[in-house]
């Protein structure tokens, strides 16, 4: 699982002109799933230290302006956007291969167990968009602070 973290001020998105989601000062989050992820991957401890470790990243200032505070800390929004394009590669050609992307059915699967989860942690603060839809995301972004995780690099699969 990848995922492109985006401190914001407000953010939302919208598919065919509706709004479906929007939140005020948090985060706007892009996720993609890998192929090696499988059906499996959101029960597992690589999914669910990923979100921890989202949640609880310290990149909202406290009193002093430092970076001391986390999502859950500021009582701030969390939008979470499907995005298989973060699984691209362009290591040959000029078009990009999506097939390290998880398939369709089993990113979906895991995307809702991830908004689910993430919907359980901070309860009414969590929007999402429309999986597989061609949507319209709005933000402002906030510093810009703008962090990669890779549930790879924290003991995961992919």
């Amino acid at each position: 699982m990848r995922l492109v973290v985006q401190r914001v001020r407000e953010a939302s998105v919208a598919v065919d002109g509706q709004a479906v989601a929007s939140i005020e000062a948090g985060l706007l989050v892009l996720v993609g799933f890998g192929a090696a992820d499988g059906s499996d991957f959101a029960a597992g401890k690589p999914c669910r230290a990923t979100l921890e470790k989202l949640l609880d990243l310290r990149i909202f200032p406290d009193e002093a302006g430092k970076l001391n505070l986390s999502l859950r800390e500021t009582g701030g929004g969390l939008l979470l956007v499907s995005q298989f394009t973060l699984y691209a590669s362009c290591r040959k050609g000029r078009r990009p291969s999506f097939s390290e992307a998880a398939p369709p059915q089993v990113a979906l699967g895991l995307y809702n167990a991830l908004v689910e989860m993430a919907g359980q942690a901070l309860p009414g603060r969590v929007g999402s968009g429309v999986f597989g839809a061609d949507m319209d995301v709005s933000l402002v972004n906030w510093g810009p602070v703008t962090i990669l995780l890779d549930s790879a690099d924290l003991g995961g699969a992919t």
